[in-house]
């Protein structure tokens, strides 16, 4: 079957993936339009779904809010638009008129169909571009708009794509929301009717929603059912709006910013929307994050065949105390625990000693580093580690040299109070002259010493987010700004092809598609609790994978939520993505450290089944009963069981869990203890794991197929 048919008799466009198909035309007025989105369809079944438009209901209906490609802000429409457009003569609205097509290969095993338009009077061009894949059933669209006039345009909303669902009784929306230390709680809810608005207004991604979606018809389950999903690769404000018609349709719309700021589009000037990728997927909740999991390992990350390293973070460690003695003295005992990667956090340069200063000069303190960083970098480096450095390239303290060189650098206003948060402004990236200054001195840095790991980290949203020297500008750095972020980091990663990323906005303020096509992990919260931990990681998996969720194994008390769990809990938990240790190695026991090791190096033996294998949750997490997850080989050679509960009552045998994903007729071996076991009888009959007994129990069960 064609990637991408064409019926010309019908008008209709059938984009086909391994298990899928799409189906749009183009419509009388000149409109795109969707017909269907779900199981594969053939070119003539695809007709079907034309039908002849009925007349409405009355006056005041208008075109259907769902159903269109691109809805936009002209003639009888009514529902929330994703594109509206105001023109030098003060017209809003914008009339379809195609102009032609396109189908290409843009790289092996990827088709893209480009759909061109104008508008019928003035000369503003649109592109929707929609791509698929030979392995995925991911779609990706994104809308190209180009202004061919003397005069400029406003794009007071540019959505990448709109997306329309087949008829159904209900509809529930998935999505995940939170705050710093909270984030991604997972949060399934009847759609209401009307519209519902998902956003952020903060120019970054933000802890308190992000960018995806998913809807079904309120009967799918972790293992059954249709899912409908889309996120957004885009870490700058952003917007999507979910409908339900009266007449029971859903759909959304979704792209970069939020209301107010319009784009200026100058004459000749193009913008490119981000890609809003969409999904459709059978096997309920769990196989749609399978599949995300895999679209993302496949066409999103940079590296994403590498086994990404234990690291060690020295932050709760030394907090802003940090000096070479005794960042050469945990690196010593770091190595010994078998970490492979060892990051030096906040307060090695400038002025450093607190939160309150020293942001933007990014010298190492002479006092603190008096050979410069050269020496503990060749160090870690003798111990067999890679050395990674905290950095914030974004942000500057009032307190700073480059502050009072250049107080002009940061995002403001004139006349208007600059507030500070965390003590700190935020750095104008959407100026050339403050991008390449950044990219200057990062470049160096990494250059200079060798640096093979940055933690990237962001700490605060925007605030009065002017641009003063350009007419407009406080329009147009919603956007620049994200778009020379990325030209950093991209440039950075070409100068330096070793040079490994973690993205960090205080936890997980910044993670989405666009920045993860950019770094290798990201670091999902402050949080690093295991009991909350456990719920973060949860709405974390819905769509990105554990190959990118870094996961931090620290001290007790929790210096967030005072619990206190044991050292094999907290080993267990951050298990579950790419390892990490954030303790203060210096007060670890021998009783701990040896512990440490033995249990760092059953992660090393099984890391390969986190990161590259297929998540299966077998128990959601709750309050008080078990939560358990399952990493499976692509090959089902191999199977790793996590397990953890919270709380025991006396009696209460440990979870019985279902394995899922196994080879039917292939017999398991349990690494630990040598049981043999049917897949059959795993499957249907179940394993209960040996749990200690108490509170706070958990395990780790390694299967492997007999041959």
């Amino acid at each position: 079957m064609p990637v991408i048919a064409f019926a010309p008799d019908a008008g209709v466009w059938l984009l086909s993936t391994p298990r899928t198909s799409y189906a749009l035309r183009i419509d009388a007025t000149g409109a795109p339009c969707h017909l269907g989105w779900g199981p594969a369809l053939t070119l003539e079944e695809a007709g079907e779904l034309v039908t002849p438009p009925g007349p409405p209901a009355s006056s005041f209906e208008g075109r259907p809010s769902v159903g269109e490609e691109l809805p936009v802000d002209g003639g009888p429409r009514y529902g929330p638009p994703s594109l509206q457009v105001r023109f030098a003569d003060g017209t809003r609205a914008f009339e379809w008129q195609a102009t032609g097509h396109r189908v290409h290969e843009p790289a092996p095993g990827s088709t893209e169909l480009v759909l061109e338009f104008r508008d019928r009077v003035h000369p503003l061009r649109v592109a929707l571009h929609y791509r698929v894949h030979d392995d995925s059933d991911v779609i990706e669209r994104w809308t190209v708009l180009r202004n061919d006039g003397v005069a400029p345009v406003a794009l007071q909303r540019a959505d990448s794509a709109a997306w329309a669902l087949p008829l159904r009784d209900g509809y529930r929306l998935s999505h995940v929301t939170g705050q710093w230390s909270a984030e991604t709680r997972l949060r399934r809810d009847p759609l209401p009717f009307g519209e519902t608005v998902l956003t952020s207004r903060r120019g970054i991604t933000s802890h308190h929603a992000n960018p995806w979606v998913m809807l079904d018809a309120g009967d799918a389950s972790e293992n059954h059912g249709q899912v409908w999903s889309a996120a957004l690769a885009w870490s700058g404000s952003w917007r999507i709006t979910v409908q339900r018609t009266p007449d029971g349709r859903a759909g959304f719309t979704g792209g970069a910013g939020h209301e107010g700021p319009a784009l200026p589009l100058g004459p000749g000037e193009e913008h490119t929307t981000p890609v809003h990728a969409g999904l459709y997927s059978e096997g309920g909740f769990g196989a749609a994050s399978r599949a995300w999991h895999a679209y993302t390992l496949a066409h999103v990350l940079p590296h994403p065949r590498e086994i990404r390293p234990v690291l060690y973070n020295s932050w709760e460690a030394t907090g802003f105390d940090v000096d070479e003695a005794g960042q050469r003295a945990l690196a010593a005992r770091a190595a010994a625990l078998g970490v492979e990667l060892y990051v030096m956090d906040d307060g090695w340069f400038g002025a450093r000693r607190s939160a309150e200063a020293g942001l933007g000069d990014w010298s190492p303190a002479p006092d603190r580093f008096p050979g410069g960083l050269t020496p503990l970098v060749e160090e870690v480096h003798r111990l067999g580690m890679r050395f990674g450095l905290w950095v914030e390239p974004e942000m500057v303290s009032p307190d700073s040299d480059l502050y009072r060189t250049h107080p002009d650098w940061v995002l403001h206003f004139p006349h208007r109070t600059r507030t500070e948060l965390r003590s700190q402004l935020v750095l104008n990236l959407a100026r050339r002259d403050v991008a390449d200054w950044a990219y200057g001195w990062l470049t160096r840095l990494v250059g200079d010493h060798g640096i093979d790991f940055l933690k990237w980290d962001m700490n605060r949203a925007f605030s009065e987010a002017g641009w003063p020297d350009r007419a407009e500008g406080a329009d147009a750095v919603w956007t620049a700004y994200v778009q020379h972020l990325y030209g950093i980091i991209d440039r950075l990663r070409a100068e330096h092809p070793g040079l490994r990323i973690e993205t960090c906005s205080g936890g997980g303020g910044r993670v989405d598609l666009g920045m993860l096509a950019r770094t290798d992990q990201a670091w999902p919260s402050d949080n690093t609790d295991a009991a909350d931990r456990i719920d973060i990681q949860h709405g974390y998996g819905q769509l990105y994978p554990a190959r990118t969720m870094a996961a931090w194994v620290t001290d007790v008390p929790n210096q967030f939520t005072g619990r206190s769990v044991p050292l094999r809990f907290r080993f267990h938990v951050a298990m579950a993505g790419v390892l990490g240790i954030g303790g203060d190695l210096s007060r670890w026991s021998e009783d701990e450290l040896a512990e440490g090791a033995a249990l760092l190096a059953e992660y090393k033996r099984i890391r390969h089944l986190v990161q590259h294998g297929g998540l299966h949750r077998l128990r959601a997490p709750d309050d008080e009963g078990a939560a358990a997850v399952q990493y499976t080989a692509a090959d089902r050679g191999e199977a790793l069981l996590l397990v953890w509960r919270r709380t025991s009552r006396p009696g209460d045998p440990a979870p019985l869990l279902r394995p899922a994903g196994l080879d039917p007729a292939a017999r398991y071996r349990d690494a630990r203890t040598g049981a043999v076991h049917s897949a059959t009888v795993l499957r249907e009959y179940g394993i209960r794991p040996e749990l200690p007994r108490g509170d706070w129990a958990s395990a780790a069960v390694h299967l492997v197929r007999m041959p």
